[in-house]
């Protein structure tokens, strides 16, 4: 069988639909679960929400759509014209006024499904949390304790906050070009640096699905007399289902972001923000709800709002939505091991001392295994089997599966083993593998060099130079340079290969091309 008008004259697909795929049960890498979540499967909020919409409002306020949809048909075409009925501003009576409104209520039952103390709808994704981490972080001491791999939105947070910081090194695996998280040994060692620390901050999952050790983690900043602030943007899933690995909450975190329309099933950009139980609460929750509402938008969308309530109910009420999500990627894993081209990035997971686990739903396929990179599998996968993987490297691809979803992955897996191998054959040139670079030496902080006068300098010049800008490959969009860091060439050849290859993009670069960097115009401070 062959798809989408390949031809066995150009190459040979393997025809995966012919060959049962095995359902049998396979033993997954990741812990499972000690305590179920709370199960309420109510949405207060999108209800109320609704029935507010019904009522024949006579709309003399914001949005100047007015939910219109004769006299606005495009956008009512677009989307429908009960998104514009239902798109309302904030501070509504019946809606989201009062500890008693039906947003506190359904605040309060995302806390209770996820084991928190208190729980913040965020309307700017994960990237608001890690913004509301980061400027609560000075009152609590003088240096931020940071996993160097950490999204670019914790970097923009220190911009915004001026706070000092102290980066733990990931492991990396050189091969994948792939940083995954750190151990508890290695944070033990970066706050004992440190005289008078704010915070331990870590990720977990990454964006590969390598879990850590977070409860181990969060014994050693306690230790210490910090909290742990978890990133676990890719995690919002966690601990919903007994196949999946415990969430962060549950192991003593203290304060952790979660990106609810990643995998959650919430709409894009919607996120929350989880208070732990732990000895730091009492302090964090009033600084987390000031600064909370320091970024915070004033016009809050009542559809990102809504999504959050319905995407908790769904993964409180949806075990068995979600063990065939599991299944479904299982599946993928099997036959991409039977059939052997290529490898799976999480099969070696186990060489890492920091990783603990593996989120199932998540699909790293080594392609440069099976003669082909990354970049150039996702672009054909687009442009010829019309297949959105979440994203690419120089190594691998990623695809996910939403919690709850069950899309084609058998689709996926022949599209996979039609991409053709080795690329080398069809006339392309031999290319270097692209190797995630080592960060320069900081020489100021984030806000110093963010602030400080700068110039644009050719890529050749800048090396050498203390980098003003953040710039990352994404996704997913971890800073290959960050402001204040020295820009190596190592740095310089990797961000211009990445935004070279296909759908390459590096955040923050002036240029596509990464041909220039913006560079601190007096950069003689001294090492910190």
């Amino acid at each position: 069988m062959f798809l989408y008008g390949l031809q066995p004259a150009t190459l040979t697909c393997v025809n995966t639909r012919s060959t049962a795929l095995s359902r049998r049960s396979e033993p997954t890498v990741a812990s499972p679960a000690t305590a179920p979540p709370v199960r309420d499967s109510s949405a207060p909020y999108a209800d109320a929400l609704r029935v507010h919409a019904g009522r024949g409002w006579l709309r003399l306020n914001v949005p100047g759509h007015a939910a219109d949809g004769p006299r606005f048909g495009p956008l009512s075409q677009l989307l429908g014209p009960a998104a514009l009925a239902l798109d309302f501003p904030p501070l509504l009576d019946g809606l989201d006024l009062g500890p008693t409104a039906p947003l506190a209520r359904a605040e309060r039952l995302a806390a209770e499904a996820w084991g928190a103390r208190r729980t913040w709808f965020l309307t700017n994704g994960a990237s608001q949390g890690n913004q509301v981490a980061s400027l609560v972080a000075p009152a609590l001491g003088d240096t931020l304790v940071v996993q160097r791999s950490v999204h670019s939105s914790v970097i923009d947070g220190l911009v915004l906050s001026g706070l000092d910081t102290a980066f733990v090194q990931p492991s990396v695996d050189a091969g994948q070009g792939i940083a995954h998280g750190v151990d508890a040994a290695g944070l033990a060692e970066a706050l004992a640096r440190c005289p008078r620390p704010a915070a331990a901050y870590v990720v977990s999952p990454s964006y590969f699905g390598a879990v850590a050790d977070v409860r181990a983690l969060a014994d050693v900043a306690h230790a210490a007399g910090v909290p742990l602030i978890v990133d676990e943007a890719w995690g919002a899933h966690f601990g919903f289902h007994p196949a999946l690995p415990e969430n962060a909450l549950s192991q003593g975190a203290d304060l952790v972001t979660s990106s609810t329309h990643k995998l959650g099933g919430s709409l894009t950009q919607s996120a929350m923000l989880h208070l732990g139980h732990g000895p730091f609460a009492d302090r964090l929750e009033p600084l987390v709800d000031r600064a909370f509402r320091l970024v915070q938008s004033t016009s809050a969308s009542a559809l990102l709002l809504a999504s959050l309530d319905l995407a908790r109910a769904q993964l409180a009420g949806g075990a068995e939505q979600l063990g065939a999500s599991i299944d479904a990627a299982d599946r993928v894993r099997r036959t991409v091991r039977r059939l052997g081209r290529y490898r799976l990035v999480s099969d070696g997971f186990g060489r890492f001392r920091d990783i603990v686990g593996a989120d199932p739903l998540r699909i790293a396929v080594d392609t440069r295994s099976g003669g082909i990179p990354g970049h150039e599998a996702r672009r054909l996968l687009y442009r010829d089997h019309q297949i959105m993987v979440e994203v690419a490297t120089d190594a691998a691809v990623v695809a996910v599966v939403g919690a709850g979803s069950l899309p084609d992955t058998e689709r996926f897996v022949e599209a996979l083993h039609c991409l053709p191998a080795p690329l080398a054959d069809q006339g392309r040139p031999e290319r270097a593998d692209l190797r995630l670079p080592s960060p320069g030496p900081a020489r100021l902080s984030a806000r110093a060099a963010f602030l400080r006068p700068a110039r644009l300098l050719p890529a050749a010049e800048a090396v050498g130079r203390v980098s003003a800008d953040t710039l990352a490959a994404y996704p997913p969009g971890i800073p290959n340079v960050l402001p204040g860091e020295v820009v190596t060439a190592e740095v310089v050849d990797f961000l211009q290969r990445t935004a070279a290859a296909p759908y390459g993009h590096v955040r923050g670069a002036h240029d596509a091309a990464v041909s220039q960097l913006r560079v601190v115009d007096d950069d003689t401070t001294e090492p910190r």
